[in-house]
This record gives C-alpha cells, structure tokens and sequence, in this order.
C-alpha cells in the first residue's frame, strides 16, 4: 500500500497536466483566431504565380539587393535551410516559394516597421526545385531564386 502522501502527489500531478493541456489547447484556440489577414487560400495555391497573385497582386522583379541563402546540393528534403535578407529600405513582407512542391508557397513573413529585413528557416522540399525568395519594399516586389538539388545522401543526383 502506498502512503496517503505519495497518491495524493500523484494525482495532484494528474490535475496539472491535464490543467496545463486545458491551457495551451485554449491557447492554441486564441492564438489561431487572433491572426487576421492569415493568407490561408495562398498556402493552398499548387503554382507559385497562383500564391503571388493572393499575396501580392503585382509583378516582381530580379534584384541583387535580395540575397537568398540556400545550399546547392541538400542531403535530405525534409530540412533544408533557407535564409533571406537585403539592403532594400521599407521592407514590409518576405515570401520564400518552392514551385516544384505540392503546395509552392512555403513561408510568409510580415515585418513590424523597422525589423531588420532578414528571416531564416529550414523547409521541405519534395524534390529538386528553385527556391524564390521575394521582398516587398516601398510597395514593389524584388525577388532573386537559387537552384537546390534534392538527394540521396548528398552525391549530386
């Protein structure tokens, strides 16, 4: 028989993990209605033209003052790191696209008023594809792309 102590801290544990999942569900519920504006329809869109139009609206353009950072040959799909940043002022928005995955937008940024204009994440990407990285800046679009060769195990295929 356990003394009286042990089963009470037991179920006192049991009380609080169930609180604790009561409030990070209700949280969950919260954090998911209070972001007004989510672009839902465009994380649906399966062409990265389709996902511009719901996002932007307007055409891009190449510039070399948005530099994308993404590796050449990526060892394994599931994790492969993307970072964007540029020199353009007034950055308000970053989008990172994956036109070759089932669903081409893969990440949209909104940026506060002066936030650094630099994001990073790790994506995954079906098979080889361009990664398209697009800066919104005084209301135009820039964007730059890099070729990532998906493998197996990293020897180029």
């Amino acid at each position: 028989m356990q003394p009286a102590s042990v089963s009470h801290q037991a179920s006192r544990r049991t009380a609080l993990r169930l609180l604790a999942l009561l409030g990070f569900t209700a949280l969950a519920g919260k954090v998911q209605a209070a972001a007004p504006g989510w672009p839902e329809q465009a994380f649906q869109q399966k062409t990265d033209d389709d996902a511009l139009k719901l996002l932007y609206g307007k055409p891009m353009e190449v510039s070399d003052k948005v530099t994308l950072d993404v590796p050449e040959i990526a060892e394994n799909g599931a994790v492969v790191p993307v970072s964007v940043s540029t020199t353009l002022p007034n950055v308000t928005r970053i989008t990172i696209l994956v036109p070759e995955n089932p669903s081409a937008l893969a990440a949209s940024y909104k940026l506060a008023d002066g936030a650094m204009p630099s994001v990073g994440c790790r994506l995954k990407m079906a098979k080889t594809s361009n990664v398209v990285a697009v800066v919104e800046s005084d209301g135009r679009l820039y964007s730059a792309s890099k070729e990532v060769k998906v493998t197996l195990g990293g020897c180029g295929g």
